[in-house]
């Protein structure tokens, strides 16, 4: 059968399985089949669903400045190797110690590929449906307490609480809020807001507040916390 190729799901997922339990393509050493079939692949494979392909692809990538030293027959197309082609052997430490002879099957079977391949594609296809179903994940939200401080206490604090509740922008909802003494007379706006985080950034929000320089001699977060 060997390896069919390196693009679809069913051609990745058999040499997944393939490697799964091998070091190299043919025998314990790296050779011109490991070569070969590292120049058939477009780019290195997804290490989350082949993570042996994508082991053996980044190994092999180390050697690709000694690809032409390394023994073996470069002619032969990638297709000759893989499961069931009979020349290649399996790594001899893959073979269990006491292993009956009786009971290995030396040349694998179609069928137990085609349902490895049928049942993982399956598997593959209800995640996707599941992933679906659930929708778009809720966008990240913040709970900032936002500390706005005058410049003295003839400060029209009503003005600049007008001001700062006149910000506008998307992503961003002001709450309850509180006017704190601070000394002296003077007191210093205290107010709460929820942003999303990808939409609204606190420093530029601050930046915007502190504009009003009739008003507002500075801004500072008091607390932050998720939603």
């Amino acid at each position: 059968m060997g390896f069919t190729d390196f693009v679809s799901e069913a051609g990745l997922t058999l040499a997944n399985n393939f490697l799964s339990t091998r070091s190299y393509v043919v025998g314990d050493a790296p050779s011109q089949a490991d070569v070969v079939t590292f120049k058939a692949f477009s780019g290195a494979p997804d290490a989350e669903k082949y993570p042996h392909v994508a082991r053996w692809y980044k190994h092999i990538a180390s050697y690709e400045s000694e690809f032409a030293s390394l023994p073996g027959d470069a002619s032969k197309a990638y297709t000759t190797y893989g499961p069931e082609a009979t020349e290649l052997p399996t790594n001899p430490k893959d073979k269990p110690a006491e292993e009956d002879d009786d009971d290995v099957d030396l040349f694998g079977s179609d069928d137990e590929d085609e349902e490895t391949i049928r049942v993982r594609e399956a598997r593959l296809q209800e995640y996707k449906e599941k992933k679906e179903k659930k929708g778009p994940k809720p966008a990240a939200k913040s709970l900032v307490t936002l500390e706005v401080k005058p410049w003295d206490d003839e400060t029209n604090l009503e003005e600049l609480e007008a001001n700062v509740r006149a910000i506008d922008q998307d992503g961003l909802v002001w709450g309850a809020s509180k006017f704190v003494a601070v000394g002296f007379g003077i007191k210093k706006l205290q107010i709460n807001l929820v942003v999303e985080d990808e939409k609204v950034s606190t420093d530029e929000l601050q930046a915007r507040i502190e504009e009003d320089e009739d008003h507002v001699q500075s801004t500072d977060v008091a607390a932050m916390q998720k939603l």
